[in-house]
């Protein structure tokens, strides 16, 4: 999943397969029967844990380039997670560490495709005197997603699916910040091509902050709710049937726009309950259907929530899954 500087978007991007009907195995376990409704975008900042690597460089020295970190096997996507037993998890804690090392080599203890791995790695004294291992290191993750709905004390549910590191793995997250946010653009999705939507960060001051990162969505909480300021619905169980999802894709203003829920499979854990339809021309023609950052959006059927809008098949910007509204309760 991208997850690039204050434009990019929460969203992962899938093929299509159908689903068969089954019903919920359990009605309401997390004992919420209301809510207040979502659909707003917002801006989030993640501290992970880790030093994420992102790119691998020569080091030039004193005699030759090399790379440090590329010859003891260390890749792209990887997560260094301490050198020489002190935790790193940014780039400033990386050079922190490596100030400290005055020669030979250093242990690196590090996470590749989930296994947890352990190398000596000897770093090279640029021509400016520093110790370096040859990677470029991610710092905080900053994008654009969108809310879903928030409980009555201002404990809020997002994205329907989680966000997650190059290698499609769940981020790690230690915590983070939440921001006003605005959507400035569109990319219209088309056949082989998920669209996105283009949003900016308002103000520097935050608005809440960031609890978890699951595989059913991130959540956290605003700091200062004000349940008048929202709607409040009651949680419902989706059925095969026409809907309507509520989406930020212009501005701050959140619209409802009509849409077919296709299939459901209720044994399924985290974003694929649902496979849902746009039928909303209105959104079609500014969208081309489901987009990148539209991912949280709440399903609206009956009057009440049911899920919310996760994924877009690749190849049909007009179909997506969804999320159990459910699902993402029982994460709160």
């Amino acid at each position: 999943m991208r997850f690039f500087k204050k434009i990019s978007v929460f969203f992962t991007v899938l093929t299509l397969f159908f689903i068969i009907n089954v019903s919920p195995s359990s009605a309401y376990a997390s004992g919420k029967d209301s809510v207040y409704l979502g659909g707003f975008t917002a801006g989030f900042t993640l501290k992970t844990r880790g030093a994420t690597i992102v790119g691998l460089t020569d080091v030039l020295g004193s005699e030759r380039l090399t790379s440090p970190c590329k010859i003891a096997g260390i890749n792209v996507g990887d997560v260094i997670i301490s050198i020489n037993g002190k935790p790193v998890n940014n780039s400033s804690e990386v050079a922190s560490a490596l100030s400290e090392h005055k020669s030979g080599g250093i242990v690196v203890e590090y996470i590749s495709n989930g296994v947890l791995k352990i190398v000596n790695v000897t770093p090279v004294k640029d021509l400016n005197g520093h110790y370096k291992i040859g990677v470029f290191i991610r710092d905080d993750l900053q994008g654009i997603g969108t809310v879903t709905f928030i409980d009555n004390e201002g404990n809020f549910a997002s994205l329907g699916h989680p966000v997650t590191t190059e290698k499609g793995e769940v981020c790690n997250v230690l915590g983070g910040n939440v921001y006003d946010s605005t959507i400035i653009g569109v990319v219209k999705g088309q056949s082989g091509k998920a669209g996105e939507l283009k949003g900016l960060f308002i103000g520097d001051k935050p608005i809440g902050n960031i609890t978890k990162n699951t595989a059913r969505g991130m959540y956290g909480k605003f700091t200062n709710f004000n349940p008048l300021n929202y709607k409040k619905v009651l949680v419902g169980t989706a059925k095969i049937g026409k809907a309507q999802i509520i989406s930020t894709v212009d501005g701050k203003t959140a619209n409802t726009y009509d849409i077919e829920i296709v299939k459901t499979d209720f044994k399924r854990r985290e974003g694929k309950n649902l496979v849902i339809k746009v039928c909303d021309e209105n959104l079609i023609s500014q969208t081309g259907g489901i987009v990148q950052g539209m991912s949280g959006s709440p399903i609206i059927q009956d009057g009440k929530i049911v899920g919310a809008v996760t994924h877009v098949f690749v190849n049909d910007s007009a179909r997506g899954y969804g999320i159990s509204v459910q699902n993402m309760l029982d994460e709160m």
